[in-house]
């Protein structure tokens, strides 16, 4: 799979600080993305989910429709996606790290309908427009600030009609068990998480109004899928 004609230089795209300072053993690392990148590690950190979660996710959207996946993820997200759409179809997948863009690319080489573009999601995207947007497990490993932009930019990319899916961790429940390890995890690992939890995403952004959300929570609380549709003229 070649990049898009027109596709921003890696020179041209700046990693952002807190993605260095607090990310790089998960994202930037040759050392540790061929481990993390590995489905049964993908599946450990959901706690199990990560089948469901994707597979939910994946279903929101239909065969021939134009797809638009906010950053790269681990394990084999971009490949359903792909298969999702078809060869009718097609799948865009955005990321700030070039790491990030070359290993999905790799994963993808064979659906000729996927295409991987270098690009900072936290900034315009051009006016490109799609049938679906979805965002899986980002928002809460960004600045609040960064978020807020990134899902303005998402959800101007969605076409009249179209939906944007976000797939993310939301706060647990009290009895679930699993609360307390995911306080320590989020105080440890994933300090930009906590502000996400209790933050709806429509209030994220000023173009919510254009569209009808639904929400669910699964999991006791952990998780939380949200889709928003936009609302046609």
């Amino acid at each position: 799979m070649s990049p898009p004609a027109g596709e921003s230089t890696a020179n041209a795209v700046v990693l952002p600080d807190y993605l260095r300072k607090t990310y790089t053993w998960a994202y930037l690392s040759h050392r540790t993305l061929p481990w993390l990148d590995r489905s049964l590690v993908v599946s450990a950190i959901l706690w199990g989910n990560a089948g469901r979660l994707m597979r939910a996710a994946v279903a929101e959207f239909a065969p021939g429709q134009r797809v638009l996946q906010a950053a790269c993820v681990y394990g084999a997200f971009s490949s359903m996606l792909a298969a999702r759409v078809g060869e009718s179809g097609a799948l865009e997948v955005v990321d700030v790290a070039p790491i990030q863009i070359a290993n999905v690319r790799r994963k993808l080489a064979h659906q000729r309908q996927a295409v991987a573009r270098l690009a900072d999601l936290s900034q315009p995207l051009g006016g490109a427009t799609f049938d679906g947007v979805c965002c899986f497990f980002l928002l809460h490993e960004v600045p609040e600030d960064q978020r807020r932009r990134i899902v303005d930019n998402l959800l101007a990319a969605v076409e009249p009609g179209g939906k944007a899916v976000f797939v993310d961790y939301h706060r647990c429940t009290r009895w679930n068990p699993l609360a307390p390890v995911m306080n320590l995890v989020f105080r440890t690992l994933e300090p930009y998480a906590p502000s996400l939890l209790d933050t709806p995403i429509e209030s994220m952004s000023a173009r919510a109004g254009e569209f009808d959300w639904t929400h669910r929570t699964l999991f006791g609380g952990l998780y939380q899928h949200v889709v928003a549709v936009r609302r046609k003229a």
